[in-house]
């Protein structure tokens, strides 16, 4: 899944981009959408490491998409807003800085992105009701896809994302290909000033159901390219705390619907991405296709089990190793040994 950055130009994207993944952006490519991964340091890996001491130690990443600031007076938003629809998640960046009204920013961005799926939905449904009106062998499905779908224009229509909404499996199947902006998760993130003492006051402005980050980006990613010595010193001086990257990447990961699972063993201990509500066969696939392909079962632990027993012979001398099949729902945090055929 691809974590698109959003937001109006000049709100912060690229520096989020690059404070997340260290990567600096082309400025020449401004109107290109650019892409580059954020590790996901979780500190289970470090504590299985201890157990396994192995010989390569990997982190699952996050794929980060920085695309094309949106102008204010709506020129060109088109195009841009085609290049961020293939993201899977959104983190909206507002600006909270010279001047900046970033809940404003945040109801116009909401406001925008909301009327470009309406320009999808509507038109798909002016196209199904010109072809029912003509004689079609397929009519009754058409009119079934038109009877799913007009209570989702209604709903967009009344202002409210479809991400607030709990979708039937028919309405998701239906607007899959849509890749609408209004079902995708989000998180925003307020650029407040260097010299903002209070950034939480912001937490108040965010839309229903949504988590929000105030942060100054400018500073933080400052930080992190000074020396350790002299960022320590700094701090100290102007009385600041360096925010947590890591935990920001991690929240992204869970706003997004991903979660973490591990593979451990002399050789690799290492994590991985897998959506929540993932089985046991596509987190198979996900570590190679032949391991889903030929898939005869999954051996499962939990990482706290094992952390606690401090071994793979505890585990099973407590009877904690569990022996699953491909449609099993993979856990935040499982430890999986997939056995399959050659």
């Amino acid at each position: 899944m691809k974590i698109g950055i959003v937001g109006y130009q000049g709100s912060g994207r690229s520096t989020l981009f690059e404070w997340l993944t260290g990567v600096t952006p082309n400025p020449s490519h401004h109107h290109e959408t650019q892409m580059a991964t954020a590790a996901i340091v979780d500190p289970r890996v470090a504590e299985l490491c201890k157990i396994y001491q192995p010989k390569k130690i990997t982190h699952a990443h996050l794929e980060i998409v920085d695309t094309p600031g949106l102008s204010r007076s709506h020129e060109g938003s088109a195009a841009k807003l085609a290049k961020i629809r293939e993201a899977g998640c959104l983190v909206l960046v507002v600006a909270a800085f010279d001047g900046s009204d970033a809940a404003a920013d945040m109801v116009r961005f909401e406001d925008d992105l909301l009327l470009a799926d309406l320009d999808v939905v509507s038109g798909r449904i002016e196209r199904l009701r010109d072809q029912i009106k003509k004689p079609r062998p397929n009519r009754e499905e058409l009119e079934k896809e038109l009877a799913i779908l007009e209570p989702l224009l209604a709903t967009l229509e009344s202002g409210r994302p479809l991400h607030q909404e709990e979708l039937s499996v028919e309405q998701a199947r239906a607007i899959r290909s849509f890749q609408l902006f209004s079902e995708k998760p989000r998180l925003i993130v307020v650029n407040a000033a260097d010299d903002d003492a209070e950034p939480e006051r912001f937490s108040t402005c965010a839309p229903p159901g949504v988590d929000l980050v105030a942060v100054s980006l400018n500073l933080q990613l400052g930080l992190t390219k000074m020396p350790d010595d002299e960022r320590d010193e700094f701090c100290r001086e102007m009385d600041l705390q360096p925010v947590d990257r890591e935990a920001l990447i991690r929240q992204i990961m869970n706003v997004s619907g991903q979660m973490l699972f591990f593979t451990a063993g002399e050789k690799e201990v290492r994590s991985w991405l897998i959506h929540q509500g993932g089985t046991a066969v596509e987190a198979a696939g996900g570590i190679h296709t032949d391991l889903a392909h030929g898939f005869i079962r999954a051996e499962v632990m939990t990482v706290t089990d094992l952390l606690r027993l401090g071994s793979e012979r505890e585990v099973k001398a407590h009877n904690l190793m569990r022996k699953e099949h491909k449609e099993y729902l993979v856990q935040d945090g499982d430890v999986l040994f997939i056995q399959h055929s050659s």
